[in-house]
């Protein structure tokens, strides 16, 4: 369990940042080069680095580099842990709504 939500908090620090999520968001529609990735986000490569790395550490990405160019891959099955917990948390907050919806009937009754 503690590995579960040690994961579950690496991939939640990676996605707190827009432009991390905006790297995810771009991957989602294929790989593509470190290079190509910088160029649409206003900052230095070594600054933009800074955020591969942290996307790779939490698993969301990997590189591949073939020569002189790096390439960024979306991990999809790391989205998977967010799915997971996602849907734990809508089964809790359903269960709490429909117990509010049964009270509050019979409360009319």
């Amino acid at each position: 369990m503690a590995q579960y939500v040690a994961e579950l908090d690496g991939v939640f620090v990676a996605l707190a940042d827009p432009t991390r999520r905006g790297v995810v968001r771009r991957l989602g529609r294929g790989p593509t080069s470190v290079g190509d990735l910088a160029r649409e986000f206003p900052m230095t490569l070594p600054s933009f680095m800074k955020h591969v790395r942290t996307l790779e550490t939490s698993g969301l990405i990997h590189t591949v580099k073939v020569g002189r160019v790096r390439t960024c891959v979306l991990n999809r099955e790391r989205l998977a842990l967010l799915d997971d917990w996602l849907a734990d948390q809508r089964a809790v907050w359903e269960g709490r709504t429909d117990r509010l919806a049964t009270l509050l009937a019979e409360e009319e009754s």
